[in-house]
C-alpha cells in the first residue's frame, strides 16, 4: 500500500486508514480479526479508534475497539508494525465530554491500559472544546508527547481559525502541533445549510487550510455507510441538493470507464486530490474489505479527476 506523510512528523502512514469503530461490538471478534488481519496482508498498517467506540450499540459501555485491538496485538505479536490512533474528547457512559488537562491524561491511561500499549502513535481531540482553554489542551497534550504516552497528536472536528489559533499557541510555547485533522467528507457536497450536528464538515477553506499548513486531511463518513450502492441505506438529507445529480452521474461514469466500484472511485478520487486526503475505510465483511483495498488498483486519469471535481460545479 502506497503511503502520506503525517504533516510535518516525518512519518508516513497508510495512504487508507483502517477504521475500528464497530470491532468487539457490532463487528465480532472473528470479523474484527479477519479484517484486521486482512488489512495487513493488504499492506496497511494505520489504524483508527476512540476510547468511547461504540457506546451507542445495544450491549456497548465504550472502550471494546480498543480493549479488541489490544488482545488482537497481543495475539498477533505485532504492535510494532501497526499504527495506532485513538481519540478524546466526546462523552461516553460515564466519561464527561471536553478537552481540560484531566480529561485527556485520564482517558489516554484507559485507552493505554484497554490496548496494553506503552504509547498511542496518534492522539486526536476527538472534537472542539469551547469551554477549555486551547492553552490548557495543547499543554496537556505535550505532556503526554513527553512523557512518552504518545507520539503525535491530532484534531478532529474543528473548523479552521481554530486549528490555526492552536498553532499559533503550541508554536510560541514549543508545544506538540496538531499534525493533521479528520474530518467528515465524501464526494457528494451537502446542500447549503446542512448540519451534521457535532461533526465538521471539510469545506473547500479547510482543504486550503491543509494544503499551506502542512496538516495532513483524513476523511471519515466517506461512503456514507453504503448509501452510494446500497438501497437499503437511503441518502442522508444533507445531500439532497440538485448540484448532486450531476455529479453522481459522472461518478457512475467513471466507475463503468475504469472496471471499479462507485465506492472504488470516491476512495480513489480522495487519494489522488490535492491535497491528497487519506480515507478511513470500514471492514464489517470481508467482501467489504476487499473492496476496498481494491481501490488500490484503481487509477484515474487526470481528464476523470476534472471530471469528478468539476460536476455540478457552476
Amino acid at each position: 500500500m502506497n503511503t502520506r506523510k503525517l504533516g510535518i512528523t516525518g512519518v508516513e502512514v497508510s495512504a487508507m486508514c483502517l477504521g475500528a469503530m464497530f470491532f468487539g461490538t457490532k463487528t465480532d471478534r472473528d470479523a474484527s480479526y479477519r479484517a484486521l488481519d486482512g488489512y495487513l496482508d493488504g499492506g496497511g498498517s494505520f489504524i483508527d479508534t476512540a476510547n468511547g467506540y461504540a457506546h451507542w450499540i445495544e450491549g456497548g459501555y465504550g472502550g471494546e475497539s480498543e480493549t479488541l485491538l489490544g488482545e488482537w496485538m497481543r495475539e498477533r505479536g505485532n504492535r510494532s508494525d501497526v499504527f495506532i490512533a485513538s481519540k478524546v474528547g466526546f462523552a461516553y457512559s460515564d466519561a464527561e465530554r471536553g478537552l481540560t488537562a484531566r480529561q485527556i491524561e485520564e482517558e489516554c491511561n484507559k485507552s493505554l491500559k484497554r490496548m496494553g500499549i506503552d504509547t498511542i502513535d496518534l492522539y486526536y481531540a476527538h472534537v472542539d472544546d469551547r469551554n477549555t482553554p486551547l492553552e490548557e489542551t495543547l499543554e496537556a497534550y505535550d505532556r503526554l508527547v513527553q512523557t512518552g504516552k504518545i507520539r503525535f497528536v491530532g484534531a478532529s472536528n474543528y473548523v479552521p481559525w481554530r486549528l490555526e489559533q492552536a498553532k499559533s499557541i503550541s508554536e510560541a510555547n514549543g508545544w506538540s502541533q496538531f499534525c493533521c485533522i479528520q474530518q467528515r467528507y465524501t464526494y457528494l457536497k451537502p446542500k447549503p445549510g446542512a448540519s451534521f450536528g457535532a461533526q465538521v464538515w471539510t469545506t473547500e477553506e479547510l482543504r486550503d487550510y491543509c494544503q499551506n499548513s502542512g496538516i495532513s486531511l483524513l476523511a471519515y463518513g466517506v461512503l456514507l455507510a453504503g448509501a452510494y450502492t446500497r438501497s437499503d441505506r437511503p441518502m442522508p438529507d444533507q445531500f439532497d441538493d440538485p448540484v448532486n445529480e450531476p455529479r453522481r452521474a459522472v461518478l457512475d461514469a467513471v466507475a463503468a470507464e475504469t472496471d471499479a466500484t462507485v465506492n472504488q472511485v470516491i476512495l480513489k478520487w480522495m487519494m489522488q486530490s490535492d491535497p491528497p486526503v487519506i480515507p478511513l475505510i470500514a471492514a464489517s465483511s470481508d467482501a467489504q474489505l476487499a473492496e476496498n483495498l481494491g481501490t488500490l488498483q484503481v487509477n484515474l486519469s487526470a481528464d476523470q479527476m476534472e471530471r469528478l471535481n468539476s460536476a455540478g460545479i457552476a
